[in-house]
């Protein structure tokens, strides 16, 4: 009775405060609906209108009264270029489609950062410059519509085999750039007609539980998943790549005056952690453009495609530096791929009448690696130019069809309990190249 009596005048207490159960509940239901709809603006998602303006009207109007979330709810959303502002961040809900035209008008061309430096190019899909704080979230797509892109580079390169990717311009997925505190989580990059994500510059980034696809079987040229471009403090995790090239890929500037790039400060404090790689020419890479990078940290995650696990670009052309660079705990299931892949990379370069430049890569590890693969690889160096030393190769057993390691002018290489198919590895000294003359 006393209980009784007690809950009839809290009850009554709360009623008089003017409290009932039906407003508490739309009150929940509001506070929780965070941001606005991209349809209030007049999009369609219908997977044909084009909403390039309406987005953009949208994301202007939310940056002049100080921001907000622009969401995208279920539906194929069409759209060229469209460029964020400070404040303005991106909701991509389930089912939700952020998909890029298929046609280059709708992509003006820019000044933009591509390969190592600027050109008039092709922006992105989604655009962000100098947009601190920024938020790319939700468990919806972007689309990148690569396929024609991918035809029309494949139709090029057979009538001229030297076509590069700058001569067949294809969007970005996502470019963001000169930005600080930046997370992307949740949503997934599809078919991108080139690059991914391209960070440039950023500080303080972290990417999370994102999914990079391209179709199993397409040939997809240049879809790098994530692409670490003279940025410092950037980690991603959780993420699951499925790419034709380089899942991550750090990046930097090139050619014999590199290293005087104002534009292109040193790639530093690297993490890539707890990820799934299901497809990629290389796991984390270093090049094809990088001059400067140092502490990388790779750890934790599972390799089930046939790439290179350890990718150092070593170009003849580039004064490179790449030290403390660290993977870890790692577990391969796939029957090819290559556990250590540094050698010269020498598509394209260009010494401009230059002598061949020195480069150094030191304080390599690569420990706790158990699983199957397809061979152990290669360590060398541009002959005459390239200083290999510090390499740590520790606590490894695998089962390889190739367990050769060519390993080519390498100082302080340490081999300790590592195992392959079964049997205690033994390093066999390769023979050096000859020098140039």
């Amino acid at each position: 009775m006393r209980l009784f009596i007690s809950l009839s005048l809290s009850l009554s207490v709360l009623l008089a405060a003017g409290w009932n159960a039906e407003t508490h509940a739309v009150k929940s239901k509001t506070a929780s609906a965070k941001g606005t709809s991209v349809v209030d603006f007049g999009a369609v998602g219908d997977g044909r209108t084009l909403n390039t303006e309406r987005i953009q009207s949208a994301i202007n109007q939310l940056a002049s009264k100080g921001g907000g979330t622009l969401v995208f709810p279920r539906g194929v959303f069409m759209s060229g270029a469209i460029f964020l502002k400070p404040g303005v961040n991106l909701q991509l809900d389930e089912g939700a489609v952020l998909k890029g035209s298929a046609d280059r008008k709708d992509y003006p061309k820019m000044r933009t950062r591509v390969e190592g430096h600027f050109e008039e190019w092709l922006p992105a899909l989604v655009n962000a410059d100098g947009v601190n704080h920024l938020r790319i979230g939700g468990s919806g797509t972007l689309d990148g519509n690569g396929a024609p892109f991918w035809a029309d580079f494949w139709a090029r390169r057979k009538e001229n085999p030297k076509t590069t990717n700058l001569d067949v311009e294809r969007p970005r997925l996502a470019l963001i750039q000169n930005s600080q505190d930046v997370r992307i989580s949740g949503v997934t990059f599809k078919d991108s007609g080139f690059w991914n994500l391209h960070l440039y510059r950023c500080k303080n980034v972290v990417v999370e539980n994102v999914r990079f696809e391209v179709p199993a079987d397409a040939r997809a040229p240049s879809t790098d998943g994530t692409d670490i471009d003279s940025c410092q403090n950037v980690t991603i995790r959780g993420c699951t790549y499925r790419v034709d090239d380089d899942a991550v890929c750090i990046k930097g500037s090139k050619g014999p005056f590199a290293r005087d790039d104002k534009d292109s400060p040193p790639v530093e404090h690297i993490r890539v952690t707890g990820c799934t790689f299901e497809r990629g020419h290389g796991v984390v890479t270093l090049g094809s453009e990088a001059t400067v990078v140092r502490d990388v940290v790779v750890e934790k995650s599972r390799v089930v495609g046939p790439a290179a696990l350890v990718r150092l670009k070593l170009r003849p052309d580039t004064p490179q530096l790449y030290e403390d660079i660290h993977y870890r705990d790692i577990t391969l299931d796939s029957p090819a791929g290559s556990l250590v892949e540094v050698r010269p990379w020498r598509q394209f370069f260009d010494l401009q009448g230059q002598p061949p430049p020195k480069s150094v890569v030191r304080n390599v590890t690569l420990s706790n690696v158990r699983g199957s693969y397809g061979s152990f690889g290669e360590l060398q160096g541009n002959p005459g130019q390239t200083e290999i030393s510090d390499i740590t190769l520790e606590n490894i057993d695998v089962r390889l069809k190739n367990e050769k390691l060519n390993a080519v002018d390498v100082k302080n290489l340490k081999v300790e309990h590592v195992t392959v198919n079964g049997k205690p590895f033994s390093l066999t000294p390769a023979a050096s190249p000859p020098k140039p003359e």
